[in-house]
């Protein structure tokens, strides 16, 4: 995560990994959610956290679930379904439960297939936010598999090239892969020029948006540095739009929109939920899991991912960096680090956390 998206140093408030973790949990099952769902989305959002992946961890994501949950547009006791499997695959009605928790439960079903069949592929329809899509690849890399996930997001954020009207969601897809020694692969990305939950945390550390990033409210892009914009709906009135990642036709804007297409596809339509940007609907998953061991020796594959991960890091930096990295180098850097010395959340954050707590009467040691 770039520099400008981090909390600043004044208002950093570091927090022991299993406090906030038992207050995140306690915090989901006041909401109705079962002891096993707030481990799952807990084990998600703080994974997050400890990665340096803060768009998707509690700071954004616990207080708008709770939001969702106490309206009713979260199910709190999903009625989670198996509606149509093979020996490889399955397709999961998540009952408009947290993406967050029935995500790691789709991950491991297709993991189970994989290590009976060589690959799995899992799609969840009818699901709320997932939270990233970065937690869920690194749980096929335990098992000594490649692993992939997915996420449409909704719709009505991004515009296409040459377009005007926000079409796509942010669409993110991430892959993992072990190494033997080497951290593993972690490429996890949205498929616009800024994930939106980025503007989020824009407002909250007063950071820029840079030019290329957005568009105005008629989709022209905004080629200068400008304050991080309010959103003023998700399918409403908005006075700025995403851009896809490229930003422009000549820097590549149609390869990020067609990559957020192929999410579309892999997520909505093959589940069944129909195209969120006519239907509305807030999206769907897909996860994947490939056993090395069906195709390769897995001991040389994770011998030649550390060949291939040193190459990297050991070529020369451009003047002014003082190393090259790899996707998920620096994610793996940062988990040691925060598992050491607790998270820095944002001291708003925190205060959120402990007037929630108070609201509805439960323990909040963070301090």
């Amino acid at each position: 995560m770039l520099d400008r998206f981090k909390v600043p140093e004044e208002d950093k408030v570091y927090v022991p990994v299993e406090k906030i973790t038992k207050v995140t949990e306690n915090i989901l099952k006041s909401s109705g959610v079962s002891e096993d769902g707030a481990k799952n989305s807990t084990s998600v959002l703080i994974g997050n956290d400890l990665r340096g992946v803060e768009t998707h961890g509690v700071s954004n994501g616990l207080r708008l679930y709770v939001e969702k949950y106490a309206s009713g547009q979260y199910n709190s006791s999903p009625d989670i379904k198996i509606i149509r499997e093979s020996a490889t695959t399955a397709t999961i009605d998540g009952d408009n439960g947290l993406g967050a928790e029935i995500g790691p439960l789709a991950m491991d079903m297709a993991i189970e297939k994989a290590e009976k069949y060589g690959m799995g592929c899992v799609v969840v329809s009818n699901t709320g936010h997932l939270a990233g899509c970065g937690y869920y690849p690194l749980q096929a890399v335990e098992k000594d598999m490649i692993g992939q996930a997915m996420t449409s997001g909704g719709a009505g954020l991004t515009v296409p090239t040459w377009g005007s009207e926000p079409i796509l969601g942010t669409n993110p897809v991430a892959w993992a892969a072990p190494a033997d020694e080497m951290p593993p692969f972690l490429f996890d990305i949205a498929t616009t020029q800024i994930a939106s939950n980025k503007i989020g945390l824009a407002v909250r550390t007063g950071a820029k948006i840079l030019p290329g990033w957005i568009t105005d409210k008629d989709g022209e892009p905004i080629l200068e540095e400008v304050d991080a914009p309010q959103r003023s709906g998700r399918h409403g009135e908005s006075n700025y739009h995403l851009l896809p990642f490229g930003g422009t036709r000549e820097n590549g804007s149609h390869k990020g929109f067609g990559l957020g297409m192929v999410v579309e596809i892999m997520t909505n339509e093959l589940s069944g939920m129909g195209p969120a940007p006519v239907l509305h609907h807030e999206g769907s998953d897909m996860f994947a899991a490939y056993s090395i061991d069906a195709f390769t020796d897995v001991k040389k594959f994770k011998k030649d991912m550390d060949l291939l991960l040193n190459k990297i890091v050991d070529s020369k930096p451009a003047s002014d960096y003082e190393r090259v990295v790899y996707a998920g180098l620096m994610e793996s850097e940062e988990y040691i680090k925060r598992s050491q010395e607790g998270i820095p959340y944002h001291k708003e954050v925190i205060e959120w956390f402990e007037n929630y707590c108070s609201e509805i009467g439960i323990d909040c040691e963070l301090r």
